[in-house]
């Protein structure tokens, strides 16, 4: 099955782009909860290359880049530990708007049971995603202030 999940952002292509694969930005939202933060985030940002992300509660999340397209594109597969044998394609197609960009992402050979479940995971990772470009924003704002 495939999942769709769409978020505009207020914030330039670009940034929306590298908050996936600079290591720091990326642990902060992707996979991540208030509860389970990220433990260890490596991320190899070239096409092939692997990624590894860590939760607190020991959750593992893994697969490679497929296409890296800066900052309109980026295409990998991803593996859960608890589902090593399920791999998937996940696709992030960012457009520029007026003002800001949108986000497409299109997760796909999600199993049938998991659809729903997937869904709305992918939405609170958007929203967190928006959270964090927002809170960078307004610690950019007070030490420019200072």
């Amino acid at each position: 099955m495939k999942v769709c999940v769409t978020q505009r952002y207020n914030a330039p292509p670009e940034r929306v782009f590298d908050a996936w694969l600079d290591p720091k930005t990326a642990g902060r939202w992707l996979f991540a909860t208030a509860w389970r933060p990220m433990r260890r985030v490596e991320i190899d940002a070239r096409k092939g290359g692997p990624y590894r992300l860590v939760d607190g509660g020991g959750a593992e999340y893994t697969g490679r880049f497929i296409e890296i397209a800066r900052p309109r594109r980026l295409v990998f597969t991803l593996s859960m530990e608890n589902s090593p044998r399920v791999v998937t394609r996940v696709t992030a197609e960012i457009r520029p708007l007026k003002s800001g960009c949108e986000l497409r992402l299109l997760h796909g050979d999600v199993p049938a049971g998991q659809a729903s479940g997937t869904e709305s995971r992918w939405a609170g990772l958007l929203y967190g995603l928006g959270e964090t470009l927002n809170a960078r924003d307004s610690t950019r704002s007070v030490s420019a202030a200072s």
